[in-house]
């Protein structure tokens, strides 16, 4: 339909077609009905000439096609209705010719009436499209601020942590600002992105590296295992930062002593259809004793509850020989 709007439209929006299809279409259908005279029985005098008075509404326009109207009647009037080669009415004439205005009349109106229904529809249309645009600008526009702004948050912070001479006070600031780094970053990436789903997988490996280097632990490997992981931007947010807290507390707690080791971290599907798993696992110090996750003061493992309850996962500490972090989620959320 909208196609075909679109033809119609340019059609008509070119003067010399209009003209040019008109006569073509008149000198047409008088040929054909001269053709088809001795052919015909007698009472099909306008046969040939209401295709030509519709194909001239729908493709010339509503003038165009009440011009056509009149000049086939003529010449139906004068070619085929008794007396011929004539404009004398008698009482036959009179009612043919009342049979041919009515229906060219209902013609042209219908098709008058669907022509301009095909025009406010391309209207609206190309107006839904202008504003679909203006809207992506000003959503793109409104990612770069915020992504500007929270670099901009993350760089004060950095100065305002100089100035602490506090450890503690100097340790939450600077993960308030890895985490507020982490987030800039973050909608940097869903702003470049214009699909519909995010390849967390391939993000992992770089996320991962990034926050070991904001850690600054020496001798710990990182070994990264994706298998095929598509989440939706609604995701994409929660999933990068509980996967930062989790990574972020096995560098702090698993290797607080200087020890070196290797944290795994692996993101699929689960067993369970519709579900994948996220799991960061570490051979480090391994969890104290009678931690229980749902107790832990840890804000950082707070603020990953909170975000698995969100996106509808489950998160489970476990500690056998160092400790495994697992995040069941589905897989659309």
């Amino acid at each position: 339909m909208e196609r075909l709007a679109d033809v119609i439209i340019s059609l008509r929006a070119n003067n010399a077609f209009k003209y040019t299809f008109c006569v073509v279409a008149f000198l047409l259908a008088l040929f054909i009905r001269m053709a088809l005279d001795s052919v015909l029985p007698p009472g099909f005098p306008f046969l040939t000439f209401f295709p030509a008075v519709i194909l001239s509404t729908l493709l010339a326009g509503l003038w165009a096609g009440i011009v056509s109207a009149v000049v086939c009647g003529l010449a139906a009037l004068y070619f085929f209705i008794q007396p011929y080669h004539s404009f004398v009415l008698d009482y036959g004439g009179a009612v043919a010719m009342a049979f041919y205005s009515c229906v060219v009349a209902i013609d042209i109106a219908l098709i008058h009436g669907i022509t301009r229904s095909l025009e406010r529809l391309r209207q609206e249309r190309n107006r839904s499209a202008d504003l679909s645009r203006r809207a992506e600008i000003m959503f793109a526009e409104l990612q770069h601020r915020v992504s500007n702004n929270l670099q901009t948050v993350a760089g004060l912070l950095l100065l305002q942590e100089s100035e602490i001479e506090d450890a503690k006070a100097r340790h939450a600031l600077q993960e308030a600002r890895n985490r507020i780094t982490l987030l800039g970053k973050l909608h940097r990436k869903l702003h470049d992105s214009s699909l519909a789903t995010v390849d967390f997988g391939a993000f992992l490996e770089e996320l991962s590296r990034d926050v070991i280097q904001a850690a600054g632990v020496k001798g710990v490997e990182c070994a990264v295992s994706t298998n095929g992981v598509d989440v939706s931007p609604r995701q994409f947010i929660p999933l990068a930062l509980i996967m930062t807290e989790l990574l972020s507390n096995s560098l702090e707690h698993g290797f607080a002593d200087g020890r070196c080791g290797t944290v795994r971290i692996a993101c699929g599907k689960a067993a369970a259809p519709g579900e994948f798993i996220l799991s960061v696992e570490d051979d480090g110090a391994g969890l104290p004793p009678g931690f229980d996750l749902q107790k832990t003061r840890s804000l950082g493992l707070y603020i990953a509850k909170s975000l698995a309850q969100q996106i509808g996962g489950h998160l489970s500490m476990t500690s056998d020989r160092g400790t495994r972090s697992t995040l069941r989620f589905p897989a659309s959320a």
